[in-house]
């Protein structure tokens, strides 16, 4: 362990010693332990004052971006008076000073959505207090951090509080750079997070090593992320690498940002080559199948239906018949053989009836539910990708790879012509396939490849664009897709 690791070791062993000392302090008082009320800003300030905090920040209403800032406000012809504008800049500069902000989900103090805290060190005392109060947020979703001078040691203590925060799904650490690289730790095969940003934290090929395994491996897999934001970091063509043989295992994932980073054309190649195996019809045998043929196979399958409740019907009849029988006391065997006869003409009246009848109506009609419930739950059937069939080309084995990654920004890296062919086939051959008959996404339906270093008039540029936009949901201009930078989590 480094001189950090040290002298973090110490600081968390002197933060849990004042800990055990307060809570000595207040059992002797008599003091009964704090139950948090679901008011962050409450229990917030009850708890830093139990912990003996000189400075507690504030808990604030998250500015909105769509409100004026206090510096746009200012009168810029001066006709304001300097009282108005001292007042202003003092407001300008409490904004900078140590808050939490929070967004809430209604006008109710206690519906806090979204926690943010920016600009200020969180130290394991901030911590264990957060850590008894954002439980008791049940409408809690979201947690951002900003340069929050979050460690290795701090990190896990964050980890810890994840778990506690049932409705948690969004984690946002940005500019927060780790020396031991444990962002993995966050994405692991018990993690609930769906999307997780990471910008901007110096993320090198040895942390996206370590990502990727997270992802997935021959042992484990993530299945709740959906989105992962790593632009803004210094990740090369060995850590892209990595990231792609992470992505062969893994079927969660549909959104990846790996913008403004340091990856080249052998990084395009390998991050291109799950998207072009991902629609191999031997890729997924049973949901393409039974999909696609569900309409060939169900009217075989309803006539099965139907002839199985032949038997019960005849049953039925010849139960009738007998109980008949059975209340004519000393009947003659002719009137037995009369209702057999009659049993067997009234066989084809209930068939008849099948298409017109309510009840064996609404029977048929569950059961063509009921198969298509099964035919469709049969993909979600195969949890592990080994088990899927593999392609073998140049005495290499291929697996399928993410069939389920719809958006990959590669924005601003440095990926020339030669990298933009490996996904001009990918994207070709996923058109050429055309959306499976799945209802899931199949392949690509956005890819962001611009300031790349390739002409402006690549032709190979122009045609995955083409490619592209029919595909894309949500079509925008041109020039703001050239804009887009990261993906919003």
């Amino acid at each position: 362990m480094g001189k950090k690791g040290e002298r973090g070791a110490k600081e968390r062993t002197a933060a849990l010693e004042e800990e055990a000392r307060n809570a000595a302090r207040r059992a002797e008082h008599g003091e009964e332990e704090y139950q948090c009320s679901g008011l962050l800003e409450q229990d917030f300030a009850e708890l830093c004052a139990r912990a003996g905090l000189q400075e507690v920040p504030r808990v604030v209403l998250r500015p909105h971006p769509s409100q004026p800032a206090a510096a746009e406000e200012m009168d810029p012809l001066g006709e304001k008076e300097g009282q108005s504008i001292l007042a202003q800049i003092q407001g300008k500069y409490a904004y900078f000073r140590p808050a939490i902000q929070v967004e809430l989900e209604h006008e109710d103090p206690k519906t806090t959505r979204e926690v943010f805290i920016r600009g200020w060190r969180l130290e394991e005392k901030m911590l264990a207090i957060l850590a008894k109060c954002l439980p008791a947020l049940s409408n809690l979703q979201a947690i951002r951090l900003w340069k929050v001078g979050l460690t290795d040691l701090t990190l896990l203590s964050l980890i810890s509080i994840l778990p506690t925060c049932p409705n948690l799904k969004v984690l946002s650490l940005e500019g927060n750079p780790l020396p031991e690289r444990s962002f993995y730790k966050l994405i692991g095969e018990e993690s609930t997070l769906a999307h997780v940003s990471l910008r901007n934290n110096d993320i090198d090929d040895e942390a996206a090593a370590l990502l990727g395994q997270a992802l997935s491996s021959l042992r484990s897999s993530n299945k709740t992320l959906v989105s992962i934001n790593l632009s803004y970091n210094h990740i090369t063509d060995v850590g892209a690498a990595s990231l792609a043989n992470g992505l062969r295992l893994n079927r969660s994932l549909l959104s990846l940002s790996l913008a403004h980073n340091r990856i080249g054309d052998e990084g395009a190649l390998q991050l291109a080559e799950p998207q072009r195996h991902s629609d191999v019809k031997s890729d997924r045998p049973s949901s393409h199948m039974s999909n696609t043929t569900l309409e060939k196979l169900q009217p075989a399958k309803a006539g099965k239906v139907t002839t199985k409740k032949k038997e019960p019907a005849k049953k039925e009849e010849k139960g009738q018949g007998s109980g008949g029988a059975a209340t004519q006391v000393g009947g003659a065997a002719q009137a037995k053989k009369e209702e057999v006869k009659q049993a067997k003409k009234a066989v084809p009246a209930p068939e008849q009836k099948a298409a017109r009848g309510k009840g064996t109506k609404s029977g048929n009609k569950d059961k063509r539910t009921q198969v298509t419930e099964v035919e469709a739950m049969e993909p979600t059937e195969i949890v592990n990708p080994l088990l899927e069939q593999a392609e073998h080309r140049d005495g290499k084995v291929f697996l399928p790879g993410n069939r389920v990654l719809i958006y990959m920004n590669l924005l601003r890296n440095q990926i020339t012509e030669r990298g933009l062919r490996a996904f001009l086939a990918a994207v070709e051959q996923q058109a050429c396939k055309g959306p499976s008959g799945g209802k899931g996404p199949s392949g690509l339906l956005r890819l962001s490849l611009g300031k790349n270093n390739f002409p402006l008039d690549s032709k190979v540029f122009a045609r995955i664009q083409e490619l592209m936009m029919p595909r894309d949901p949500l079509p925008r201009p041109a020039k703001a897709a050239e804009e887009d930078q990261t993906v919003a989590v």
